[in-house]
């Protein structure tokens, strides 16, 4: 018998259910999460014209970037990672204190090395609390010989209800490479920053924690990041929605673009070492701050990045 469609986006479909209507869910295709709720409340944007063919990446959620950012002479853009079938390492597990995590990982096949000729191994922990997500990446190099650089970028969409009325902190004083300007390099003045045109930007050196005002019901996201020096701001207002086939031309008042990753200077991986990243989204209404050591690496991976 037929496998059907349904059957088939059944078994592509990861949930993580904390219960009290919230949860995300994460795409096999890309490891990208495509909803993340809280109090039954979507966190995320993602396209009404977003593919889920199994072929193009899923435009909105979270794509996972790697080992490109942008344009790349070898492959597609933004690398191959989000447009490849990931492997769930570990099921949805509820933790003891009422947390659900999922482990996600990506090794190097036939397709990867037709593109890059490199071993790799990356894994993707998932945690979900209650008005939190938390992201957990390592990469590993299991050669005895050969080193690689890699680009790594977490695409976060945020949903919002006018991107004309966010305002982003924590890059004031930072350099940033304008993409709409040619790429020329200026440094940002605004102690907050807001979005009224066209904005493609890559904010280096940012700072471990940025703050977006005015997402879901007025409230505010908290994006906290370790191992991740740049920032990328990115909405593509009126013009460039019409090029994109899967892009609503009146979709980009309802989205932001927050990406937290390594652009600028791609990361060194030498033979039989690690890399450790991570980044935790926090929508909060009242002064709440996040403990950054939950933010640094703590050995979640340790167990996960041997190469079978």
């Amino acid at each position: 018998m037929a496998t059907t469609a349904a059957a088939m986006a059944a078994t592509s479909v990861v949930v993580l259910d904390r219960g009290n209507n919230t949860t995300c869910t994460i795409n096999l295709h890309g490891a990208t999460v495509v909803s993340w709720r809280v109090n039954n409340q979507e966190q995320l944007f993602v396209s009404k014209l977003a593919s889920f063919d199994g072929k193009k990446a899923i435009r909105g959620g979270i794509p996972f970037v790697f080992p490109q950012f942008g344009a790349w002479s070898f492959g597609p853009q933004h690398g191959f990672a989000r447009i490849t079938r990931w492997h769930l390492e570990r099921p949805p597990d509820r933790l003891h204190n009422g947390d659900v995590e999922a482990i996600f990982s990506l090794m190097d096949n036939d397709f990867t090395r037709s593109i890059w000729n490199y071993q790799f191994r990356i894994t993707y922990r998932l945690i979900l609390r209650e008005k939190e997500l938390h992201f957990h990446i390592g990469v590993y190099n299991p050669s005895k010989e050969l080193s690689f650089t890699f680009n790594m970028l977490l695409h976060t969409y945020l949903k919002v209800p006018d991107v004309r009325r966010c305002q982003i902190t924590g890059l004031q004083g930072c350099h940033f490479i304008d993409k709409t300007r040619e790429n020329a390099l200026y440094q940002e003045g605004r102690e907050v920053v807001t979005v009224n045109e066209w904005t493609d930007r890559i904010y280096q050196h940012t700072p471990q924690e940025h703050v977006i005002t005015n997402v879901v019901s007025g409230r505010k996201m908290r994006l906290h990041k370790y191992n991740f020096p740049d920032t990328v701001i990115w909405n593509p207002w009126i013009d460039r929605s019409r090029e994109m086939s899967d892009f609503g031309d009146d979709e980009f008042p309802n989205m932001l673009c927050v990406e937290a990753g390594n652009v600028t200077s791609p990361v060194i991986l030498l033979p039989g070492t690690a890399f450790e990243a991570s980044q935790i989204l926090q929508q909060f209404k009242c002064p709440y701050t996040i403990d950054p050591s939950s933010c640094r690496k703590k050995n979640y991976l340790t167990n996960f990045l041997q190469y079978d």
